[in-house]
């Protein structure tokens, strides 16, 4: 399974169910860097340094330094989502359909309604 690291905005309840499929998932609060504005290279930077994928939901950003910064070990950005665990059964099929996470950019949606 997947290595990953949520950054501040990301759900901690889509995490412990990505924790229930499986993955290892770190968040920024167990990491001991909650709520201090930390700049998102910091937060990418962080990730690569720790070899986990960083999924998030600050899509616009994230995109960014994935076009600028494209050596990391993966960016999951998703669509803020109410359905938890739905969400986080997205990002798994997302995360076992990909060849690998590596440099990759992954996009998860919510369902449209």
């Amino acid at each position: 399974m997947a290595h990953l690291y949520t950054n501040e905005n990301f759900p901690l309840e889509v995490a412990r169910a990505l924790r229930a499929l499986g993955h290892d998932v770190l968040t920024v609060q167990e990491a001991g860097k909650g709520g201090q504005a930390i700049p998102d290279e910091a937060v990418l930077a962080f990730a690569v340094a720790q070899s986990r994928a960083l999924i998030t939901l600050n899509r616009r950003d994230f995109i960014r330094l994935h076009r600028t910064s494209p050596d990391h070990a993966g960016i999951i950005v998703c669509t803020q989502d109410a359905d938890a665990t739905g969400q986080a059964q997205r990002i798994h099929q997302a995360i076992e359909a990909a060849s690998e996470l590596q440099g990759e950019l992954i996009r998860v949606n919510r369902p449209l309604r």
